[in-house]
């Protein structure tokens, strides 16, 4: 069928973190146990001296389809388990190497942001990540660190950059394993629709940090109740993991929102 690109509207930004949630809570071990299989190959990647980099970061774009694929098995009834992300290395030939090819130009596109963001903060914010990761080092030269100038503006070119790639690649891998697009056609049919929905894109954020916020009050809140205010951190790291799990549930509400086939589209206004 024909692909439709939606207009969707402000709303639909929180139904999308609404649905993920809903979703979750129907197979909420098969996802965690998901992202906790992600999250193990990114360890065992950070064995490899050079390889290993290379591999997490051109692992990016399957992780957020293998959700997507996942979460269409948990809305059929079908279980959810970390061979999703393998189902789109199974597609025919054209389309596997079209994801391969996105999975390696995302690699080179983040490399060169952080080349590059590396190069304006001449190297304070990995100086800060060794100071904080180390917890020895004086408050002193972390606030001379925070209070640098190169550290600010290495901070926007990196987020604000990585943000500018996220856009082309949003959609990109879904389009190439479901609707055959090519490479070209699905960066620049990715880009159009986050343009075209981006209402519901900032409604979409905008959720997303209120649940983080919200979560953060209350556990300060209930534990400073309970008298164990240090415990607050620990509940950080659980709740962390199943952000991050939504967080990819919900990639695929955000695609469904953005396109529909010509069968659907009438139904969706």
């Amino acid at each position: 069928m024909a692909l439709i690109l939606r207009h969707a509207q402000p709303a639909e930004g929180l139904r999308w973190v609404r649905g993920a949630f809903a979703l979750y809570a129907r197979r909420p071990m098969g996802f965690t146990a998901m992202f906790a299989a992600f999250l193990m190959l990114v360890l065992l990647a950070a064995v490899l001296p050079l390889l290993g980099p290379v591999l997490m970061l051109m692992s990016l774009p399957l992780l957020g389809l293998g959700f997507m694929i996942a979460a269409r098995a948990a809305r059929g009834g079908e279980p959810v388990h970390p061979g999703c992300f393998v189902e789109p290395l199974r597609a025919a030939a054209p389309r596997r190497n079209a994801l391969l090819l996105l999975c390696g130009l995302y690699a080179l596109g983040t490399a060169l942001v952080m080349w590059l963001s590396d190069w304006v903060d001449a190297g304070s914010f990995e100086r800060l990540q060794e100071m904080l990761a180390k917890g020895e080092a004086a408050q002193a030269e972390v606030d001379a660190l925070l209070a640098d100038p190169r550290l600010t503006w290495g901070l926007i070119v990196r987020f604000g950059l990585a943000a500018c790639l996220s856009v082309p690649f949003w959609h990109a891998p879904p389009l190439v394993y479901w609707q055959g697009q090519g490479v070209g056609q699905s960066l620049f049919s990715s880009t159009l629709a986050l343009w075209r929905c981006r209402g519901a894109f900032v409604v979409y954020a905008l959720a997303w940090a209120g649940v983080v916020l919200a979560f953060g009050a209350v556990a300060a809140l209930l534990f400073s109740l309970l008298g164990a205010r240090q415990l607050a951190g620990m509940a950080a790291m659980p709740a962390a993991l199943i952000f991050s799990t939504v967080f990819y549930v919900s990639l695929l509400f955000t695609y469904e929102g953005c396109f529909s086939d010509s069968a659907a589209a009438p139904a969706a206004g």
